[in-house]
């Protein structure tokens, strides 16, 4: 088919909008055919920034069908969520298009895709980001579809800047890519949550090569979105509000939450009281995610109760509420979550339910993202030594940052040029890398602007739809009338006391199970320790019991409060009675007999006090504390399991009281300490309580991190 004259060119596709939306009477929104047109007519690179549900999906799509029919090569897409890509492939077979996705969740299908490819049979191919770094997708498939390609989509663009609320390192290597384009392949970056400096950022990299680059930008205001904050005083108060109201909302929906225990808790909880829900985090595995995706479409649960994980691209266009107890740490990244809902329907209830610790857990994570000098120079001289390519497992034996810290840093360091993934591991290159601290203090300073918006979203007095789409720099941001600051509550704040009293029973929940460790960490051998393979049986620990997770919503609160203050103290009653009731509700084979507490630098009046009493209130033996043979061992949390083990191996020293009594104990010991992380100073420890005669240790601690 030869290239179509303008009237030609819509009239083919407007035909193919019908069949992609499946309505006779659709017509193109304002801007979606002038998008075709640039990609299509003129081979532009083109960054639309459209709202969620205005279509941005039907412009490449479209362009794609077109230009397959103009002889081009077949369109890559690089889309960053296994939620996006399902549905993305969904939606193309709707119109005809042949598309299929190469990503973690499909491996099995990933030669057929291949095959299909090379015989010209796919019009539409969607990768994730990572992909572009795998060294056989890379060194093999990429090159010669760089070659025949016909069109480039960046989905969620927003992830390539620095400055997006979502971003990725190995969305970086999108520049690289087009710069490698031939000349006149048309290029389309998509997203519905970018600002004025995040739009500036993006069209920077597509200009790459000299090229003008088309920007589309729409209103971002959401007719369909009813928007509100209800502020309560506590956790307790939130739950109870869940629990008396979830039902009031119209269809099912999205109950959004920072952490992944939180979303388990609150799931479990709604459950236990009667409502269909389920939690959906970075836990849950890949076929269950689908089964659970596939309930929410169908309206078979009232809600899944979902972190992050459940975000861009997920596509129900009835949603009919979004939830979340716990604000995101942007304004941005709010807009984007709640853009799930109302995408097709006329209304939809958006409600936030903020927390005083939401402060706590958005600088967790702010800090864990952002790459360490000292860490990456060590990186890299280890790299630099090797003979050849170093695997991830012997790098994490030779530096001490575990495992998904250090991938993320080789991702930086890799786009960085200064690392490269090879079949085998990594290598180093010859490219000089420097730590672009300046560059990484504005990040910093960017999100903590960004956290301070956030909270004058909550508080704001104005318009909240047209706080959110100021923030995203819409000239076109207005009241929205129906907002509780435009139209007042909408909401009832009202909490019966039963519920507030079944929310205190939920956060009262106690016990978490720390798993034993049952095999030493590769690598311990360069490290100078000869231990390696499965931990015998007969110098394991059994497994053990924590009060609560540290992001538990009930005493995970409590336990964050009381390890940021400074000093220590002997256990409080409160603290007491709850460990107590974790031990009376644990289902131990055979009853311990003894207690012994660990040594603890920080706090060794909250673990002596802790141990003893527990001894105490449950009538065993009261064995004393262990010591360390040197000085306590150093690095604290945070470390690889292989530096852990090393630091900790040979530390504990069994006073000779003490292994006396273990000799003749007739059953297992409780091993009591303030914090578990790593588990490997409990396993360590309990390994020396082992060889001094103890039948069995059952590690026990007030809190167990993530």
């Amino acid at each position: 088919m030869v290239d179509l004259q303008d009237t030609e060119l819509k009239a083919l596709a407007l035909q193919k909008l019908r069949a992609l939306v499946q309505h006779p009477d659709a017509e193109f929104h304002p801007g979606q055919y002038e998008a075709i047109s640039a990609l299509v007519a003129h081979q532009r690179r083109a960054l639309v920034v459209q709202r969620t549900g205005w279509g941005k999906s039907a412009v490449y799509f479209i362009s794609s069908l077109l230009l397959r029919a103009m002889g081009r090569g077949p369109t890559l897409i690089v889309s960053p969520l296994l939620a996006l890509m399902r549905d993305q492939v969904a939606a193309a077979e709707r119109a005809g298009v042949r598309a299929a996705a190469i990503n973690s969740a499909n491996v099995l299908e990933w030669r057929e895709v291949l095959e299909k490819l090379q015989r010209d049979e796919l019009d539409v191919l969607l990768v994730s980001p990572e992909r572009l770094n795998n060294p056989g997708f890379r060194e093999h498939q990429l090159p010669v579809l760089i070659q025949r390609m016909g069109l480039l989509v960046i989905d969620e663009a927003h992830c390539i800047s620095d400055w997006g609320h979502d971003f990725r390192p190995d969305y970086r290597r999108i520049r690289d890519l087009i710069s490698r384009l031939p000349q006149g392949l048309p290029v389309l970056a998509t997203t519905a949550t970018a600002n004025s400096r995040v739009v500036e950022d993006v069209a920077e990299q597509l200009a790459v090569g000299g090229q003008e680059v088309f920007t589309l930008r729409g209103s971002l205001g959401r007719d369909s979105l009813r928007l509100g904050v209800l502020k309560l005083a506590s956790p307790r108060m939130r739950l109870a509000w869940l629990l008396s109201h979830i039902e009031d909302f119209h269809g099912s929906g999205i109950i959004y939450t920072l952490t992944v225990s939180a979303a388990e808790d609150i799931a479990r909880m709604l459950r236990e009281a009667g409502h269909e829900v389920a939690a959906y985090t970075g836990r849950t595995d890949l076929e269950q995610r689908e089964r659970l995706e596939a309930a929410l479409k169908a309206n078979q649960v009232k809600a899944l109760v979902a972190t992050s994980a459940l975000g861009m691209g997920f596509d129900k266009p009835d949603l009919g509420f979004v939830i979340h107890v716990g604000a995101p740490s942007s304004p941005v990244a709010y807009y984007q979550q709640v853009g799930r809902a109302g995408r097709g329907s006329i209304n939809a209830d958006v409600l936030l339910l903020p927390g005083p610790e939401d402060a706590e857990i958005w600088e967790y994570f702010a800090t864990s993202s952002m790459p360490d000098e000292q860490r990456a120079a060590q990186v890299l001289e280890t790299l630099g030594r090797a003979d050849g390519a170093m695997s991830v497992p012997a790098l994490e034996s030779a530096v001490n940052l575990r495992r998904t810290p250090l991938e993320l840093l080789l991702k930086v360091l890799a786009v960085d040029g200064a690392v490269e993934r090879v079949a085998g591991g990594w290598m180093r290159t010859d490219m000089p890398w420097v730590y672009d601290a300046q560059r990484y203090r504005r990040v910093a300073h960017n999100r903590v602007h960004e956290q301070n918006l956030m909270k004058d979203y909550e508080n704001t007095s104005g318009c909240r739809m047209e706080f959110l789409t100021r923030t995203l720099d819409d000239p076109q941001a207005a009241p929205c009338g129906r907002c509780d600051r435009c139209a007042g509550p909408w909401y009832d704040d009202h909490i019966p006391e039963q519920a507030k009293d079944s929310a205190q029973a939920a956060l009262g929940r106690v016990g978490v199970p720390i798993e034993p460790r049952k095999a030493y960490p590769s690598g311990m051998d360069r490290l100078g320790h000869s231990l390696k393979g499965k931990i015998p049986a007969d110098e394991q620990v059994s497994e053990g019991r924590a009060l609560a997770r540290l992001t538990d919503l009930g005493w995970g609160n409590r336990l964050r409060q009381l390890f940021a203050e400074p000093g220590d103290a002997p256990v409080d009653e409160a603290m007491l009675g709850a460990c107590v009731k974790v031990l009376s509700e644990w289902d131990w084979p055979t009853r311990p007999v003894g207690v012994v507490a660990m040594p603890s630098r920080a706090r060794p009046q909250l673990v002596g006090s802790l141990a003893w009493r527990l001894a105490e209130v449950g009538k065993l033996r009261y064995l004393g504390q262990l010591g360390y043979r040197s000085a306590p061992p150093s690095g604290g949390a945070g470390g690889n399991s292989a530096f852990r083990v090393a630091a900790v191996a040979d530390a504990f020293d069994i006073p000779a009281e003490m292994e006396e009594l273990l000799g003749k104990a007739p059953g297992p010991v409780l091993l009591v300490d303030d914090v578990c992380d790593s588990r490997w100073s409990l396993t360590m420890a309990g390994r020396a309580l082992r060889f001094a005669g103890a039948p069995g240790v059952l590690p026990f601690t007030l809190g167990i991190a993530g």
